[in-house]
């Protein structure tokens, strides 16, 4: 009895479950491997462009604070 207990929920999972679960982890590592889409390499893009116009302002506000307040990266 408990021997029948045990092989109809394995027999349901080896057959059902376990198939369906392999096919859906691989079918998420085949889209993760796939690499960024257009839309998201844009934005990426668009970040990376946003970051380097940041980078120089600061250096730029650097400059002038370096002219006018010699020891400004010193004071707490």
């Amino acid at each position: 009895m408990s021997m029948a207990f045990l092989s109809i929920p394995l027999v349901v999972f080896l057959v059902f479950v376990a198939p369906l679960w392999l096919w859906l982890h691989y079918r998420s590592k085949r889209q993760v491997g796939q690499g960024l889409s257009g839309d998201e390499f844009e934005q990426l893009q668009a970040l990376a462009d946003r970051a380097e116009t940041l980078q120089d302002r600061i250096h730029s506000l650097e400059r002038i604070l370096d002219e006018e307040a010699p020891n400004w990266r010193h004071k707490q």
